[in-house]
């Protein structure tokens, strides 16, 4: 499953929010990926504006690899921005499905389920 927000702010408002409202809710960026110019570069075209950001929490990480090292091919956190229909998406992994696909224990999903919550705070701080 894929959690969406659909917003109509233009995408590079979004961008250049994005760094201080993700630090407003306990994440740093990264890195992040323009999906189109790395394709391009490498002959490939897409014909939509896709950019893929990294997000990390550094406290909830430490505490998520410490408890559950097979959290970690779903780290770090990632929010896709990209338009659809006229208005500007922001996308991210599932928590939901995120959870029931790895075996932990009912403290460690509460755990990862805030640090979601936060993101998806985020994702609807616009």
């Amino acid at each position: 499953m894929v959690y969406k927000v659909k917003v109509r702010w233009p995408i590079e408002a979004i961008k250049a929010q994005l760094e201080q409202k993700a630090k407003d809710v306990g994440f740093g960026i990264l890195g992040s990926y323009n999906f189109k110019n790395m394709l391009k570069q490498k002959g490939f075209e897409i014909n939509k504006e896709i950019t893929v950001y990294e997000l990390c929490n550094p406290a909830g990480a430490s505490s998520a690899l410490n408890a559950f090292a097979d959290i970690s091919v779903y780290l770090p956190c990632r929010i896709s921005i990209y338009e659809e229909d006229g208005v500007t998406v922001l996308a991210t992994i599932g928590i939901e499905d995120m959870l029931k696909a790895v075996d932990a224990d009912a403290e460690f999903k509460k755990h990862m389920s805030e640090i979601f919550k936060n993101l998806r705070i985020l994702m609807n701080s616009w």
